[in-house]
């Protein structure tokens, strides 16, 4: 399929901007850059509660970003991860996408801060992840969620995350899971993709980026191939929570998230894999502007929702 309108019209737009490569920029500048394109796409949706607050971590605290629904009782939760390449994004740039599910999917989000790369390179994110999902798990009580209704999610390299921390949580037996939401995940260093051929420059995205990620938030080679990098690398997937993945056709890494979907596929867990064929990576997060974006969101959502009420 063509390049979807809407996306060409937003890629001729960031052209006419004249942003250099974020490949090209030092990380603190690249993140500023990144928070300043993601504050310029929209008005910020309505959500009935929205607080910040920081919890323990393994060095240093964490700071979270609690949305509530409307109603009253307790919620079912997401633990949301942001993508950002593992070095930039924040609670900040991944706002409207925690927004529209918290009210979509009518659940409580919980939004992750973990640490960045370079300054806190592999594993340190994965460490942050794992820690905030547990002590979401644990306080349950507190936050006003229903301990067996919890999710995970992310996109980009927050899909990457999520992928991991439901691994540790299958590994360590909880906090028990019902559902991974991967948004155009990243699952595996190693892999050389067609989709990372096809689509290495001209749609947001890039491989030149993605090099950029790899090499400030990984030590070395060798961590290329720890499963707590890239999932997709992990000897077994069984027992792991239903997975809903999402796909761009114009995103380096198209390829690694449906061979993610089909090991899980292999091993049993149930899986909806869904291309949005014209789309470029970070589409969702761009749904003010991109109306397939819109509808992920409302089909992420109603898998959420699906999930939650299997655990009725």
């Amino acid at each position: 399929m063509v390049l979807d309108p809407q996306v060409k019209a937003l890629l001729d737009q960031l052209k006419v901007m004249g942003a250099p490569p974020l490949e090209q920029l030092p990380p603190e500048q690249a993140r500023q850059l990144f928070r300043m394109l993601a504050g310029s796409r929209e008005e910020k949706e309505a959500v009935h509660q929205v607080t910040n607050q920081k919890i323990p971590g393994p060095d240093g605290e964490i700071p979270i970003r609690v949305y509530k629904p409307e109603g009253a009782g307790q919620h079912p939760a997401l633990v949301f991860f942001h993508g950002g390449g593992w070095v930039i994004g924040d609670l900040d740039t991944h706002d409207n996408v925690c927004r529209a599910l918290t009210n979509l999917a009518g659940c409580a989000v919980i939004s992750v801060d973990y640490r960045l790369a370079p300054e806190h390179k592999f594993p340190a994110a994965v460490e942050d992840s794992f820690t905030a999902l547990e002590w979401a798990a644990e306080h349950a009580e507190d936050l006003n969620i229903e301990r067996g209704k919890i999710a995970v999610g992310g996109d980009s390299a927050g899909g990457n995350l999520s992928a991991v921390v439901a691994m540790m949580a299958r590994e360590k037996g909880m906090p028990s899971l019902v559902c991974q939401l991967l948004f155009y995940p990243a699952t595996d260093f190693t892999a050389d993709t067609e989709s990372m051929r096809e689509n290495a420059e001209g749609y947001f995205l890039t491989r030149e980026s993605m090099n950029f990620f790899r090499n400030h938030y990984l030590n070395n080679e060798e961590d290329a191939n720890n499963w707590y990098a890239s999932p997709s690398l992990a000897e077994n997937l069984s027992g792991l929570p239903e997975a809903f993945i999402i796909t761009a056709e114009y995103d380096p890494l198209r390829d690694e998230g449906e061979a993610y979907a089909h090991r899980l596929k292999e091993a049993n867990v149930p899986v909806t894999l869904k291309r949005y064929d014209g789309m470029i990576h970070g589409f969702l997060s761009m749904a003010s502007q991109i109306e397939q974006g819109k509808t992920a969101l409302q089909e992420a959502a109603h898998k959420l929702r699906s999930s939650f009420n299997k655990q009725e």
